[in-house]
C-alpha cells in the first residue's frame, strides 16, 4: 500500500511495502554474496594450489560468472557469453514455475512442499503423451499442445490431493505433500520401468534415460533464442513461463477469484463467514500450484534436449524444493519470481564456471544460494526494520495523515465584539448542576409555604 509523507499527503514509491519488500531481498541477496565471497577467501587460503591471484578470480565468478568467456591466455576474460545467458535463462524457466507454485499457494496460506512430486508427474504425462503422439505422426504442434495440457492436468490432479485432505479432514498439508512426493516417485518409477518401449536403450550408456523428446521432433519452438543467444539451450519455453507468471499476477489481484484464495488465506473463518466457500477455494489453490509445478517440468523436457532419468526413488527432483527459496525471495510476488528465478539459475552457473576454470569446485554456489535462503526467511524482519527507519525519516507514522494547515490568529479590533471567555466541560458542568439545585431548592420552599405537598 502506498504510503503517505506527513504535511504533503504525497505517494513515495520508494517507500512503498512493495519497494521495502524489494530491499530486504536485496539484503538478503548481498549478505549472501559477500559470505560466497568469504568462503572463496578462506578456502583459496586453506588450499596451497591456490595462488591469491586465483582467489581473486574465484571471487569475480562468483559475481560475474555467467559474463564470462573462459581464459585468454593465463587470464580469465569477461564479457557478452550468448551460452552462459541462455543456458541461464533455460535453468530459471522451471525454476520460475515452481517459484510460481509455491509463491501462490503462500498467498492462499498454504505451503506447498508438494511441488517435487507434481513436478515428477509432470514430467511422466508430458514425456509419455509427446513421444506416443510423436511415434504415431501426430503433428508436432498438436502433440506438443497434448504433452503440455497432459503434464499440467496431471500435476494439477496430484496437487489437489493435499487440498482435499486440507479442506475436508483439516489435515496439514505439509504432511500430505511430503507424502506424495514419494508416492510420485515411486508411481514414475513404475510406470517407466514398466514399459521398456521408454527407454533410451538406442545409445550406449544410457540405462535408465528415457528418449529425448527431440527424437520423435516434439520440441518448442526457439521463438528468436537461438538468434538473441546463440548455441544455448534457451528455446520459448521462457517466454511461456514469463506469460504464466503476469497471468497469475492478475488473476490473484484483478479477479474476484484471486480475491477469495487471498481473503481465504488471510483468514479461512472470515471468508466463510463473509459467504466464500473455503474448502472450494483450498482445494483450487493447490490444484493450481500443482499444475504450475507440472508445468515447469513440462517446459523443460520439452526443451527436447533434456534427458530424464527414471529412477527417481533414489532422489527427489531439486527443481521442487529451489522453489521455495524463489518464492521466498521474490516475497510471493508473482512477477518478482521471475526476477528471482533468474538470479538462482545465475549463481548455478556460476558454479558450474568455478570448476571448470579454476580449482574451486561447484558447491561453493550451492552455499551462496543457501545462506540466500536461509536469510530471506529472516526477511519478515529486514521489512519490520527497515519500515522503522523510512518512519523515523518523516519524523512519525509514514502512513499518518497530513496535518491542516495552520493559518495566522485574527488580531481583534476596536469594534469588535469581545469574544467570551471559553470554559471548560467540567466549569459547565458545575454551573448547571447549581443552577438545577437552586431552581429545585426554592421549588420545594414555594409548594412548603402554599402548603402543597412536598
Amino acid at each position: 500500500m502506498p504510503r503517505l509523507e506527513p504535511g504533503t499527503g504525497k505517494t513515495k514509491w520508494y517507500r512503498s511495502d512493495g519497494a521495502v519488500a524489494v530491499y530486504s531481498a536485496l539484503i538478503s541477496i548481498l549478505i549472501g554474496m559477500a559470505v560466497g565471497a568469504i568462503i572463496v577467501v578462506v578456502v583459496g587460503l586453506l588450499k596451497s594450489n591456490i595462488s591469491p591471484a586465483g582467489i581473486w578470480e574465484g571471487i569475480r565468478l562468483v559475481f560475474l560468472g555467467v559474463f564470462s568467456t573462459g581464459r585468454s591466455g593465463s587470464a580469465l576474460s569477461f564479457g557478452f557469453n550468448g551460452v552462459n545467458l541462455g543456458n541461464m535463462l533455460f535453468r530459471a524457466t522451471p525454476l520460475i514455475m515452481t517459484g510460481l507454485s509455491v509463491a501462490v499457494a503462500f498467498k492462499t496460506g498454504l505451503f506447498n512442499i508438494g511441488a517435487a512430486g507434481q513436478f515428477l508427474m509432470g514430467t511422466m504425462g508430458t514425456l509419455s503423451v509427446g513421444l506416443w503422439m510423436g511415434w504415431a505422426g501426430v503433428h508436432p504442434f498438436i502433440a506438443w499442445i497434448c504433452a503440455f495440457l497432459t503434464g499440467v492436468i496431471l500435476g494439477g490432479l496430484w496437487g489437489a490431493i493435499p487440498g482435499l485432505f486440507k479442506a475436508f479432514l483439516n489435515i496439514n498439508e505439509v504432511i500430505t505433500c511430503i507424502m506424495t512426493n514419494w508416492i510420485a516417485a515411486n508411481l514414475v518409477t513404475w510406470w517407466f520401468d514398466s514399459h521398456e518401449i521408454f527407454k533410451n536403450s538406442a545409445e550406449g550408456g544410457k540405462v535408465g534415460y528415457i528418449i529425448p523428446l527431440k527424437n520423435v521432433g516434439v520440441v518448442t519452438p526457439k521463438m528468436l533464442m537461438d538468434v538473441l543467444f546463440k548455441g544455448s539451450q534457451a528455446n520459448g519455453g521462457f517466454w511461456i513461463a514469463i506469460i504464466i507468471a503476469i497471468a497469475m499476477w492478475i488473476m490473484m489481484t484483478k479477479t474476484t477469484f484471486g480475491y477469495e484464495l487471498r481473503a481465504c488465506g488471510s483468514n479461512r473463518h472470515a471468508a466463510k463467514y463473509a459467504g466464500i466457500n473455503d474448502k472450494k477455494n483450498i482445494i483450487l489453490s493447490m490444484a493450481i500450484a500443482g499444475c504450475l509445478a507440472a508445468a515447469g517440468a513440462s517446459l523443460y523436457y520439452l526443451s527436447g534436449n533434456t534427458e530424464f532419468y527414471w529412477s527417481t526413488y533414489q532422489k527427489l527432483p531439486a527443481e521442487g524444493f529451489n522453489g521455495i527459496p524463489v518464492a521466498l525471495l521474490a516475497a510471493n510476488h508473482p512477477i518478482g519470481v521471475i526476477f528471482s528465478g533468474i538470479f538462482m539459475s545465475m549463481l548455478n552457473i556460476s558454479g558450474i564456471q568455478l570448476k571448470y576454470l579454476t580449482a574451486y569446485n561447484e558447491y561453493i554456489s550451492d552455499i551462496i544460494i543457501a545462506v540466500i535462503v536461509y536469510l530471506s526467511a529472516f526477511s519478515m524482519l529486514f521489512k519490520t526494520v527497515l519500515s522503522k527507519k523510512l518512519r523515523k525519516g518523516t519524523g512519525g507514522n509514514v502512513n499518518a495523515e497530513p496535518e491542516p494547515v495552520k493559518t495566522e490568529e485574527a488580531v481583534p479590533t476596536e469594534d469588535a465584539e469581545p469574544v467570551p471567555e471559553l470554559k471548560t466541560f467540567d466549569e459547565e458542568v458545575r454551573e448547571d448542576y447549581k443552577e438545577l439545585m437552586g431552581e429545585s431548592a426554592e421549588k420545594v420552599q414555594t409548594e412548603s409555604e402554599e402548603g402543597g405537598e412536598i
